[in-house]
């Protein structure tokens, strides 16, 4: 947890730095830390809380299914040779007990991940964010859309435009995936 909380650390500090140097008004700057910057954090937050949650249940649901097949097969072919019968029953009920609560945990990080869509998730408030920082190098620069523009003061507006269309883009995904969970849910419900 530290390391992406210093990340995001060293991005504030790095675009504040960034900022600085840059011949805006009070209200552009505002927006430029209110805004921007908080948008770029708060995404930045959410892809990195998503792909950790996505590679947990992934994880777990890959490294499951590879090993219930050797417990079904032990549990079928293999007969122990131990001292007596009591130690081969326990032996076979590990193995009986350990293939259920496997089966059960791939089940439920299956469905969990599922339900919770993290890889998508993730995926989506990557290109968002990475789309915002974009813009944001881009504005410093006076690059990409800002070439045209001698300062920072006369591309303001057009990086404003960039940032809020990018913000808007972002809302308008999410809600429709959201709207399409939910109607997917509510069609299966009916169809039960």
């Amino acid at each position: 947890m530290a390391k992406k909380d210093s990340y995001q650390e060293f991005l504030k500090e790095d675009f504040n730095k960034l900022f600085a140097g840059m011949n805006l008004g009070d209200v552009q700057r505002h927006f430029l830390r209110s805004r921007w910057l908080d948008q770029v954090l708060w995404m930045e937050g959410k892809a990195n809380f998503s792909r950790d949650r996505y590679y947990f249940w992934r994880l777990t649901t890959i490294i499951g299914g590879v090993i219930l097949p050797g417990l079904v097969s032990l549990n079928i072919h293999t007969t122990f040779k131990v001292d007596n019968a009591e130690n081969n029953i326990n032996y076979r009920n590990l193995i009986i007990g350990s293939t259920f609560v496997i089966s059960q945990l791939v089940a439920i990080s299956a469905a969990v991940e599922e339900f919770f869509h993290y890889g998508e998730r993730w995926r989506h408030y990557r290109r968002t964010v990475e789309s915002l920082k974009t813009q944001g190098w881009q504005f410093s620069q006076l690059t990409g859309p800002y070439r045209n523009y001698t300062s920072h003061d006369q591309a303001f507006n057009v990086f404003a435009g960039q940032v809020e269309e990018i913000i808007q883009r972002d809302v308008e995904i999410y809600a429709t995936q959201v709207v399409q969970e939910k109607k997917e849910e509510q069609e299966n419900k009916e169809s039960s």
